[in-house]
C-alpha cells in the first residue's frame, strides 16, 4: 500500500525539498501553496522524473475554503492521508520594529503560520483518526517551525510569536492524538538558504564569518528534508510533542 503525504508551502525551498524527499522515501504527493503551478513547473517536472505520483492544489491555509478543498482532492485522488508537513509560512512583507509593527502585518503572518497550521492540523486529524493502523500508527504530523519560535529578533516580532505558536501546537496536538495512534513532530530550522534568508544574506554570511553559529554554513532545504523523512519512517514510534534543532548548533548557549 503506498502512503500519501500532504506537504503544504511546498513548490519551492524547504518544502520542495521535504516533498522530493518523501517522494523517494515511497510516499505519493499533495502539495499544496499559493503560487500558480506554472511559476515552479521544473521544480515539479523533477517529481515525474523520479517517477513519484504527485498532485497539486493552489490555495492559502489560512483560507477554510482552500483547506476543504484540499482535503475533498487529497481523499478523491488518492484517499487516506498518512502525513502531513505544516510547511506553508510567510516573513512579514515590510521587517518593522516591534514598536512600528502593524495590525496588519501580525494578522496576515498569524493567519498563516500559526491559525493555517491550527486548523488544517484539525481537519487532517479527525481524517486520520478514521482511518486504520499502519504498523503502530495511523499518521505523522510534522510542523516546520523555526528558532525564531525561541530567538527574539524585534524586527519580525509577528513571525517569532507565530513560530512560537507553532511550537505550542505540536505540543497540544501531540498530547491530544497520541491515544489515537497519531504522532506529532516538529522542526525547528536556522538559517536555511531559501528565497526568503535571501534578502538578509549579508547579514547571515557576516555572522558565520565570526562564529555565531557552531557549524559554520548556510543550512540547506536537503537538512530539514532528511530529518523530516527520517520522523516519516517507522524509527520514531516512542516520541512525540519534541523538537529537534536544525540550525548549525545555533542553539547552544556559550560563554
Amino acid at each position: 500500500m503506498k502512503k500519501t503525504a500532504v506537504i503544504t508551502g511546498a513548490s519551492r525551498g524547504i518544502g520542495f525539498a521535504i516533498a522530493r524527499q518523501l517522494g523517494k522515501d515511497g510516499f505519493q504527493l499533495v502539495i499544496m501553496d499559493m503560487n500558480s503551478q506554472e511559476d515552479y513547473e521544473g521544480n515539479f517536472d523533477l517529481l515525474t522524473f523520479d517517477r513519484t505520483p504527485w498532485i497539486y492544489v493552489q490555495g492559502d491555509i489560512s483560507r477554510k475554503e482552500d483547506r476543504e478543498r484540499l482535503l475533498s482532492k487529497t481523499a478523491d485522488t488518492f484517499g487516506d492521508i498518512h502525513v502531513l508537513v505544516n510547511n506553508a509560512g510567510v516573513a512579514p512583507k515590510v521587517r518593522a520594529e516591534l514598536l512600528e509593527m502593524t495590525e496588519e502585518s501580525f494578522d496576515r503572518v498569524i493567519g498563516i503560520n500559526t491559525k493555517g497550521t491550527m486548523f488544517l492540523t484539525q481537519a487532517v486529524a479527525k481524517q486520520m483518526i478514521k482511518q486504520q493502523y499502519i504498523g503502530r500508527k495511523k499518521g505523522t504530523i510534522i510542523n516546520i517551525s523555526s528558532c525564531s519560535a525561541e530567538v527574539s529578533s524585534i524586527g519580525r516580532g509577528e513571525y517569532c510569536i507565530s513560530k512560537a505558536g507553532v511550537s505550542m501546537l505540536t505540543k497540544l496536538y501531540a498530547d491530544r492524538l497520541a491515544p489515537e495512534g497519531i504522532l506529532v513532530h516538529e522542526v525547528r530550522p536556522g538559517v536555511i538558504a531559501t528565497d526568503m534568508t535571501g534578502t538578509v544574506k549579508e547579514k547571515y554570511d557576516k555572522m558565520f564569518e565570526d562564529g555565531v553559529f557552531p557549524i559554520a554554513r548556510w543550512g540547506q532545504p536537503q537538512d530539514i528534508a532528511d530529518v523530516v523523512s527520517a520522523f516519516c519512517s517507522d524509527q520514531f514510534d516512542y516520541t512525540t510533542g519534541n523538537y529537534v534543532d536544525v540550525d548549525g548548533g545555533f542553539h547552544i548557549r556559550r560563554l
